[in-house]
């Protein structure tokens, strides 16, 4: 059943991996939803199914999300539309393996563009609104890699770090303003981001890949809960608790060895 409140949920990303799996499981709850991407066909392919069988309303926004321009457009149409986003979720990201002198600086850069510059653009607009009225939910979607630096993961693990510990920040800084803050930290996850991201698969990380329900669902709860971050699966919270517990000399080595770098 569609929820009566004038409430929204946006979600970045949307088109497919966590993004999509985030517009189902909040469509599931009745919630309005606004899907943003670059790919048109699949966010209209997408919307068309959400619609028809959670009777939910639906609009979709395709947006270069690397462009603060068009960011701030977004913004100023959601807003004229008198469209209230309640829930915005921080999920488009862009990640590359590879030794770091390797990789051609515009493809490091536009990595920083979306997963550092966009996302703070984004938060900076729709957090603003939520405290004016507040009451708001931000999940930003970091990353396992967010607790150390990873060898041939250099810029993307320290482009999630700055997720984490931005969205750390704003847990304490936004709580009193009504507005809860919440960071998601998935390890490897079957979204298509390995193939994406020219991703070595090893026996290790086969091993642990969950799929994108339980992880979507995970960050869901603890977005619900108000809490500051979760690690969903047991593998990967023991990776983030050999992190805090040993050497960086010791975990990193591990995690290359477990990356296949």
């Amino acid at each position: 059943m569609k929820t009566n409140d004038n409430s929204w949920v946006l979600i970045t990303g949307a088109s497919s991996g966590f993004g999509e799996e985030f517009a189902r499981q909040y469509a599931a709850q009745g919630k309005s939803l606004v899907l943003v991407a670059r790919r048109l066909d699949k966010l209209q392919v997408l919307s068309a199914q959400l619609r028809e069988r959670f009777g939910v309303e639906v609009l979709v926004e395709q947006v270069d999300l690397s462009s603060i321009p068009a960011i701030i457009e977004l913004h100023q149409r959601l807003s004229e539309r008198g469209v209230v986003i309640d829930v915005l979720i921080n999920n488009a990201g862009h990640g590359l393996q590879g030794p770091f002198l390797d990789q051609p600086v515009e493809q490091s850069l536009g990595m920083i563009d979306l997963d550092i510059s966009s996302l703070t653009a984004l938060t900076r607009l729709f957090a603003t609104d939520m405290r004016a009225r507040k009451r708001g939910h931000i999940l930003m979607v970091a990353s396992l890699l967010a607790f150390q630096g990873v060898k041939s993961f250099a810029v993307y693990s320290a482009a999630k770090a700055y997720v984490l510990r931005f969205s750390d920040a704003l847990h304490r800084e936004l709580k009193s303003d009504g507005v809860v803050v919440t960071a998601l930290c998935p390890g490897m996850s079957d979204t298509g981001f390995a193939q994406s991201a020219r991703q070595k698969l090893t026996p290790a990380l086969k091993m642990v890949m969950m799929q994108p329900q339980p992880v979507v669902a995970a960050g869901i709860r603890a977005l619900q809960a108000g809490r500051m971050s979760v690690v969903p699966g047991f593998g990967n919270k023991a990776i983030t608790v050999l992190t805090w517990a040993t050497p960086r000399r010791f975990h990193q080595g591990i995690m290359a060895h477990v990356m296949g770098v």
